[in-house]
């Protein structure tokens, strides 16, 4: 039997989300590469690595988006919260409702601009937190309020 894949997808905005997160980080990078090198004569950079590290960004944060957005998922049904995540390295993680010890929502500053935010299903499992990131900020608030009364019916004690 093959597991498949979750039903619901993220915002399509979350791929402007994770573009504009990537194209800072990536400024961010190259800025620091410019300030060290000159500044500091005991890391001297070449032009060349620079530009590299530009290109090599650019290109992250327009490729990323759209593979990472094609691979994240999610979904909830009666017994479970089933997640799909990656853009590299694919993870599919299911929590049943029984082991759901808390669901958070979160606005970072990047993901308000875009009216996205990100819910957290915490288990009782070593391997952490599930996350369902990039959704529209009332679906996500509606999803924790969701989760939370689903959560309480079913019996279990969430360890």
């Amino acid at each position: 039997m093959q597991l498949r894949e979750p039903s619901q997808r993220v915002s399509p905005r979350a791929r402007f989300m994770w573009a504009t997160s990537a194209g800072l980080e990536g400024a961010a990078l190259v800025a620091a590469l410019l300030v060290v090198g000159p500044v500091t004569d005991w890391l001297p950079i070449p032009v060349w690595v620079v530009g590299l590290v530009a290109l090599v960004s650019v290109a992250y944060a327009v490729g990323m988006p759209a593979w990472r957005y094609r691979v994240h998922r999610w979904e909830v049904t009666g017994t479970a919260v089933y997640t799909q995540t990656g853009w590299w390295v694919r993870e599919r993680r299911i929590a049943p409702m029984s082991r759901i010890q808390t669901v958070d929502h979160a606005e970072g500053a990047i993901a308000r601009l875009f009216g996205l935010a990100t819910v957290t299903v915490t288990t009782a499992s070593a391997a952490g937190a599930l996350e369902i990131v990039g959704l529209e900020r009332d679906r996500a608030l509606a999803l924790v309020d969701e989760l939370a009364v689903q959560a309480d019916t079913v019996p279990g004690d969430a360890t």
